[in-house]
């Protein structure tokens, strides 16, 4: 949507007055998983055992509307998010599906206390210091007072996606 995009807008010109070298994202997505390696002759039963996992799932709505700040694993990356704060529990019981598919080929599992968001901006390194306490507290009052932000960042979740490598699968929910 325009507004989502005119609110990200605000959101990374802000943080990039305390760290200029902040990128807006260019896709936005919510991760169930973490990234794995699928070999090739796996693509399809894979594709498949999801499709039986999250066929009995029904569409929900999410609130994602706390700004927060991450870390990828190795601190490489810093990354600006909007953190869910409706609907965990629903996303809890879809990672315990794809958990599941993820176990039958012996692939990692999602984190155990998983902060499910939609990520808006990154950076190399781990500047989180500097995005996190008066940044961070300046970035939710952006999003709090943006016109229509209950409305906007409410997430309706229809389908879930799958990619791997160039390939895109899609499930829908019921």
């Amino acid at each position: 949507q325009e507004e989502f995009l005119e609110l990200v807008d605000l959101l990374v010109s802000h943080a990039r007055t305390y760290v200029s070298s902040l990128a807006a994202m260019e896709e936005f997505h919510l991760s169930l998983s973490q990234c794995v390696v699928l070999r090739y002759h796996w693509i399809d039963p894979f594709v498949r055992s999801l499709k039986e996992r999250l066929a009995s799932f029904n569409r929900f709505f999410c609130m994602a509307d706390q700004v927060k700040v991450y870390t990828n694993q190795n601190k490489t990356r810093t990354f600006i998010g909007l953190e869910v704060s409706a609907g965990h529990f629903q996303l809890l019981e879809l990672v315990s599906e794809v958990d599941r598919v993820l176990e039958e080929f012996d692939l990692p599992t999602f984190y155990k206390d998983p902060s499910f968001h939609i990520s808006l901006a990154w950076c190399t390194g781990d500047l989180s210091g500097r995005l996190e306490g008066q940044c961070l507290r300046e970035l939710q009052d952006i999003v709090d007072r943006f016109e229509d932000s209950a409305l906007l960042l409410r997430v309706q979740w229809e389908q879930i996606h799958c990619k791997s490598g160039n390939k895109y699968f899609s499930f829908p929910l019921r």
